[in-house]
């Protein structure tokens, strides 16, 4: 937070304010004012850098980020990859990569708060027989 040149507590402190309420997390707001310093006083900068974030924080287009987490499965079965292809899909997992061969091979990009859900439905699925792992952590999307 800075108030960059202006009287202490006019200007960042007023923007943090409203970003802090805003339930926002990862946000930036630049805010320039080229006149008006002097004739509106501290209580009209206060005013005015707060109705610039507030403008500008009506204007955002706002995202949430997903933290994700990659998993690998191994050595499905056929008839098994029919069976879970329904539930895979229901529980929002992005497939990145299907191999056929002389198994399924699939790598699913998968919302880590659902991670273990879906490990678990894959194991009872094969009844053990997939090899399901986690590799590193993913990125984090935004939806």
């Amino acid at each position: 937070m800075s108030d960059d040149g202006e009287p202490s507590g006019t200007a960042g402190r007023p923007i943090l304010a409203v970003l802090s309420g805003s339930g926002l997390g990862d946000c930036t707001v630049v805010v320039t004012r080229y006149s008006g310093g002097t004739k509106l006083g501290t209580g009209g900068l206060v005013k005015a850098y707060t109705e610039a974030a507030q403008l500008s924080l009506l204007e955002l287009e706002v995202t949430e980020k997903v933290a994700m987490t990659e998993i690998e499965v191994r050595d499905l079965d056929y008839q098994v990859y029919s069976r879970v292809k329904g539930p895979i899909e229901a529980l929002g997992c992005e497939l990145k990569n299907e191999e056929f061969g002389a198994a399924v091979n699939l790598s699913l990009l998968v919302n880590e708060e659902k991670a273990g859900e879906v490990e678990r439905m894959l194991q009872e699925a094969s009844n053990g027989q997939a090899n399901v792992s986690r590799v590193d952590k993913a990125e984090e999307v935004t939806s």
